[in-house]
């Protein structure tokens, strides 16, 4: 189980758009440089996201953790937080880069952190002096999701994988073939994309079950989820999440 961390203190900025800014974006596709793509927009992201600074974002080993935040250097703000989902890293920059930690939210998080009427002045407002700490992600009725990436072929499987409950993001994931009895390493290829290369020659033999490892160090096996007659760029849904 993820021990939320105390209250912290760090800044946010106002949004560059509601899909987030920033060159990894342009680089990584809508939904920035985790690669969740259009899912930032859907349920159950719904928009709440941010992008984190380096302390964050860990090179991509914090996407899909989750903070509340609160922001408490403005008129604006309501003092109410927002819970919000690491989807992308914060463009490079003096504010990205300046403080322990900083988010870069989106339009709908900050609006959501504003009193009544006054959503687009917390927009307009800058660098926001803040609170946040770490808490679970709660995804009610949503298991794991596994997205085969469009390169993948026989030899080389990529995978996307989102919506993990309480920790939400991963350390490690492991990947075991058909009628194989062992698990091989995945190596993440960037965000939340883990990837595996045929080391035989010979084509990748599914159906395939993935071991994944929270960022606490809790393991979770997903048997048979990708199927053997899988497609790239299907998304295959799981019947588990962390309890």
């Amino acid at each position: 189980m993820l021990t939320p961390l105390g209250v912290e203190r760090g800044t946010l900025t106002a949004p560059h758009s509601v899909e987030m800014g920033g060159a990894k974006n342009q680089a990584k596709n809508a939904g920035g440089a985790c690669g969740y793509q259009s899912a930032v927009g859907n349920r159950p992201f719904s928009s709440m996201i941010a992008a984190g600074n380096p302390s964050l974002y860990r090179d991509g080993k914090g996407c899909g953790a989750c903070y509340e935040v609160k922001c408490t250097g403005n008129q604006a703000c309501s003092g109410q937080p927002a819970t919000v989902v690491i989807t992308d890293e914060c463009p490079a920059g003096a504010a990205c880069l300046g403080e322990a930690a900083h988010f870069d939210m989106s339009g709908t998080s900050m609006g959501a952190m504003a009193k009544p009427g006054m959503a687009d002045k917390l927009r307009a407002g800058g660098i926001i002096k803040i609170q946040y700490k770490r808490v679970p992600c709660k995804y009610p009725g949503m298991n794991i999701a596994f997205k085969v990436d469009q390169g993948s072929n026989p030899y080389y499987l990529e995978v996307l994988i989102e919506f993990e409950d309480d920790d939400g993001d991963l350390n490690a994931v492991d990947l075991m073939e058909a009628n194989c009895g062992t698990w091989t390493p995945m190596a993440q290829n960037w965000g939340a994309l883990y990837r595996l290369n045929s080391n035989t020659g010979k084509p990748l033999r599914g159906p395939f079950s993935l071991r994944l490892t929270s960022d606490s160090g809790r393991k979770l096996v997903v048997n048979n989820v990708i199927p053997a007659s899988w497609k790239a760029g299907a998304t295959y849904r799981s019947l588990v999440n962390y309890p």
